[in-house]
């Protein structure tokens, strides 16, 4: 190096940053030192800045009294538990120490975080700490322990049956507390979707469970009630009194804050109204669920009612008597958001009735003035599904919609009106009254018809009823010169417009305009159907007689039923068992969007590797490399705001931090001397533990930090003795493995 660098190293001071801050912190004498650091780790880590390299001062930090210090060190390593999973094995003793505290929120605490911990190795370590939380005499330690079986069989399906964990959720499913019971049965679920073994029976429904969980049903918090509705959900009423029973005790629910009960709630209802065979008890039950489904839409959150009219959708397809009444609930507000007010009219539509058609009409004419297109177009389809659905309804439904046309008369009006004028005549074919009434409307707004299904519309019309147009001949020429210039959809319907009037003309003055298109369409249209399709009625106008042809071309069509969608029989019957759910507002099955494969337990295959590899081998690898991922983190020093012009002494830098940094990962694994030894030996042992947390820890301040700090450390000492004799091997057997390594 240089003598100018040396003196600009020199000059420059030490170098420190955030990082350094924090590590002088962690390492701190002071107890309030210590807690403030952890805090502060927890907010760089909380704004996505990595602090792994402070991995093991954070560690030291965990055998501590203090309940919040402990969580927000928990917290920290259940967020590296995700992406460095490695780490965390290092802490494992520590855990297996704290399901045996006092307190129980730290023995919770702690069976949380190994299961926390993906790594097949916990499988060994997590065996007698679950078992001891599972039949824990607090509630809390018990559920908490419940979730970790399921996490557990997504490691290691064969382990968790194999050590009995599998039995002992069935066992919680009747345990006195309703949480306890609620957490089970989740679990239970989570594992049921995970098995992949057919011959494994996770969970079996029957009267007995069932009235278990209706006597919990109302003791327990929100989420454990639509845990339990869900179940009653899964199981067949034998009889109809056990349905009735069931739909007794889940009708309270649909009075709850949640919205989520109260679907869950209705859910129950439904699957079970099936078995009850009195149609008046039927009756007075859906009458019940008018009230609950109102009060999804009085929601004062927009999501919340966009999810209840999604599932009111999907109710009143195959219920619509529920809400026949109940019309202006869905009548949109002016804050409403465009998604929702697109919702309420497919709502509405479904309850018209000649009782509130004229209401609705005249709803849906000021929907039609708004200045959201979106909403424009839906009022204006949703004013011809009335009048298609009613056939009173028809006469003010045409005049409404001519209004609008020479109230606005832009080209969007009158392009959706044309479109729904002729869905009209479809569903009344030969009314002349309609006919006369609509024809005219659009014949005197063709100039503004440039959309393709408006277009394709009113070419229909021409064919359909050619004598009520004045200027036909003119039209056919307008259209037969653009043939080729129009979609394939457009041109299909031209062809058959002009074979129609051809046909149903008693002389030949449209003969040219068939010859003409039928050569364009077989010899220059590029659309297979459309050639298709002009062949066909070649072969047909060539081969067959003028009756032959009439009764083939001037067929009448069955008329359409209706413009409103509707479900499949089969997907509604699934989208009914699946309400409250993400298929209630995607509206189709979870099959057709959830791949079955992401709940198959992949880390089996990665726990086999570790039998078949053997166990101290593969804690070998674990630490290693817990150790590079550290190290490599501190060399990063992402916190450090500093620069570093030291380029020459790079690599003797980095060979020196990667020496201490093993150091301080040593002094975790530690064990300390035996008792025979002397005390000269054991006061450098003692010296030595309170380096770690200052400089002047071990001389000037020995009496007031002792007695904390090796209290802090003999929890992290891997040789504290356990309060059973089962621990004791599996801490025997941890030592044995991690001693190898050093």
């Amino acid at each position: 190096m240089s003598l100018e660098k040396k003196i600009r190293k020199f000059l420059q001071g030490p170098k420190k940053g955030e990082a350094y801050e924090l590590r002088s912190g962690l390492v701190s004498q002071y107890k309030y030192e210590r807690k403030d650091a952890i805090q502060r780790v927890i907010q760089a880590m909380t704004v996505g800045k990595d602090v792994s390299s402070l991995f093991p001062d954070v560690l030291k930090n965990i055998a501590t009294y203090d309940l919040e210090q402990k969580k927000l060190v928990y917290l920290y390593l259940m967020n590296y538990a995700k992406s460095h999973p490695e780490l965390c094995i290092l802490a494992v003793n520590t855990f297996v120490q704290d399901t045996e505290d006092p307190n129980p929120l730290i023995r919770a605490l702690a069976i949380r975080t190994m299961g926390c911990v993906r790594v097949a190795r916990m499988v060994d370590f997590i065996e007698i700490p679950l078992k001891r939380t599972l039949s824990d005499d607090n509630p809390y330690v018990r559920k908490t322990a419940a979730i970790c079986v399921a996490k557990l069989f997504d490691l290691s399906p064969k382990a968790c049956v194999e050590f009995g964990f599998l039995d002992q959720l069935r066992g919680l499913i009747k345990d006195s507390n309703p949480m306890v019971v609620a957490n089970a049965l989740n679990s239970l679920f989570e594992i049921k979707d995970m098995n992949v073994d057919s011959s494994l029976v996770v969970l079996e429904f029957d009267s007995e469970l069932i009235k278990t969980l209706l006597m919990c049903l109302n003791e327990c918090t929100e989420w454990g009630r639509i845990t339990i509705l869900d179940t009653l959900t899964k199981y067949e009423a034998s009889s109809s009194e056990e349905a009735s029973h069931i739909i007794d005790r889940a009708t309270p629910q649909l009075q709850h804050a949640n919205p989520s009960v109260v679907l869950s709630s209705i859910k129950v209802i439904l699957h079970h109204l099936g078995s009850v065979k009195m149609p008046a008890q039927r009756s007075a039950i859906l009458k019940k669920l008018s009230s609950p489904l109102v009060s999804l839409v009085s929601s004062s959150i927009p999501e919340a009612q966009y999810v209840g009219l999604k599932n009111i959708r999907i109710i009143l397809e195959k219920y619509p008597q529920i809400l026949s009444k109940e019309l202006r609930v869905f009548f949109i507000k002016y804050s409403d958001p465009l998604y929702l007010k697109l919702e309420k009219l497919e709502i509405m539509v479904r309850l018209a009735n000649e009782s509130n058609s004229t209401l609705l009409l005249s709803e849906l004419k000021e929907y039609a003035m708004e200045f959201e297109s979106a909403l424009v177009i839906k009022a204006i389809k949703s004013i011809g599904s009335v009048a298609i659905k009613l056939p009173d309804c028809v006469i003010k439904a045409v005049n409404i919609l001519s209004g609008l046309i020479d109230q606005r008369g832009d080209s969007l009006i009158v392009n959706e009106t044309t479109t729904v004028f002729t869905n009209i005549l479809r569903r009344y074919p030969g009314k002349n009254d309609y006919i006369t009434l609509i024809v005219p409307i659009i014949s005197a707004h063709v100039s503004e018809i440039n959309k393709s299904e408006a277009t394709a519309s009113y070419i229909w019309l021409f064919g359909e009823y050619p004598k009520y147009f004045s200027n036909l001949k003119d039209h056919l020429d307008s259209l037969v010169d653009k043939f080729l210039e129009y979609e394939s959809s457009i041109q299909l319907h031209i062809l058959t417009s002009v074979v129609k009037i051809n046909m149903a003309s008693s002389s030949n003055k449209y003969s040219n305009h068939l010859q003409r298109v039928l050569e364009l369409a077989t010899k220059e249209c590029e659309s297979a159907d459309v050639r298709d399709k002009a062949y066909i009625y070649w072969r047909l106008l060539s081969s067959t007689s003028t009756d032959s042809q009439k009764k083939v071309i001037l067929a009448k069509l069955p008329p359409i039923e209706t413009t409103i969608p509707s479900f499949n029989p089969v997907v509604l019957e699934h989208l009914i068992k699946e309400l409250s759910t993400l298929s209630s507002v995607y509206h189709r099955p979870s099959y057709t969007f959830i791949d079955p494969s992401v709940y198959s337990p992949v880390n089996e295959v990665q726990h086999k590797e570790v039998a078949k590899n053997g166990k101290s081998g593969n804690m070998q690898d674990l630490t290693n490399l817990a150790k590079q991922e550290i190290i490599n983190a501190k060399n990063e020093n992402l916190l450090d705001l500093d620069d570093n012009d030291a380029d020459d002494d790079s690599s003797s830098t980095k060979s020196n931090n990667e020496a201490s940094l093993l150091d301080e990962l040593n002094d975790l694994f530690s064990t300390p001397a035996p008792q025979g030894q002397n005390a000269q030996t054991s006061s450098t042992s003692t010296n030595d533990i309170l380096s770690l947390f200052g400089p002047n820890t071990a001389t000037a301040n020995q009496n007031t930090s002792t007695g904390d700090v090796n209290r802090g450390l003999s929890d992290l000492n891997l040789n504290a003795a356990p309060s059973n004799s089962n621990t004791q091997q599996k801490t025997d057997k941890v030592n044995n493995d991690l001693l190898d390594l050093f």
